[in-house]
């Protein structure tokens, strides 16, 4: 049966060749999403080698982390905001799931990704979840779980309520617009664990200080934190 669905798959390919999300060239066989020189030109900052980065420093003092992480450099109109407004907006939930196996080799490749008992994403509200159709980090979430063989769960972390967008908000706006809004499901358990926190952006940090805040209010071991992008 898997060698009839291989040729099926082979024949669509003739009339309707996959293409890159990055760079809509066509994808050849064994690609996936992104394409490989895509893939290999993407703007990586390597702070998952580095003691000292960032992310670290934007967290310092305001979320005690054991790691700060992030895959990829946001730079306006490059191909970062590209591929997160494909995979936020587009209806492209895949790219979350590609970056996350990429980034998740990378972390397996220099043993950083041993250490955790549990992959969690930064949760939308069911309203913004209704509307969107997923969650973009819980596919980050979920590639790094593939690639780290650490199980994820995005049902753990909750919001409340919703939230107006942290675009256009000050650091301080942003801080008061998520302090009070994440929860633990009922009935359910972290004590102990090492949670490897996730999200799509990190900004100001203020989205990942607050639900990291709550997890270890809740009895986590550790929060460390990884990001497909960082923004300045």
């Amino acid at each position: 049966m898997s060698k009839v669905n291989t040729l099926f798959d082979d024949f669509l390919s003739m009339f309707f060749p996959p293409f890159c999300l990055g760079c809509s060239g066509h994808l050849v066989k064994g690609e996936q999403t992104l394409c490989t020189n895509c893939l290999s030109d993407l703007p990586k900052t390597h702070y998952h080698r580095r003691s000292d980065n960032p992310v670290l420093n934007r967290l310092a003092g305001r979320l005690p982390i054991r790691n700060g992480w992030a895959f990829l450099k946001f730079r306006k109109g490059g191909v970062v905001q590209h591929l997160l407004h494909q995979l936020k907006y587009n209806n492209c939930p895949e790219i979350g799931e590609r970056l996350g196996q990429a980034y998740g080799r990378e972390l397996a490749e220099c043993s950083s990704g041993r250490e955790f008992d549990l992959i969690v994403p930064v949760p939308l509200h069911e309203s913004r979840l209704r509307k969107r159709g997923y969650n973009q980090s819980a596919w980050f979430a979920k590639g790094l779980s593939d690639a780290l063989n650490v199980p994820w769960d995005e049902s753990i972390s909750i919001r409340t309520r919703a939230t107006a967008t942290q675009t256009t908000k000050s650091r301080s706006d942003r801080w008061e617009n998520v302090r009070h809004v994440f929860a633990i499901r009922a009935n359910t358990s972290i004590e102990k664990k090492q949670i490897l926190l996730v999200d799509d952006v990190i900004t100001t940090g203020a989205t990942l200080e607050a639900c990291g805040r709550h997890l270890l209010d809740c009895g986590c071991e550790s929060i460390s934190v990884a990001c497909i992008a960082e923004a300045q």
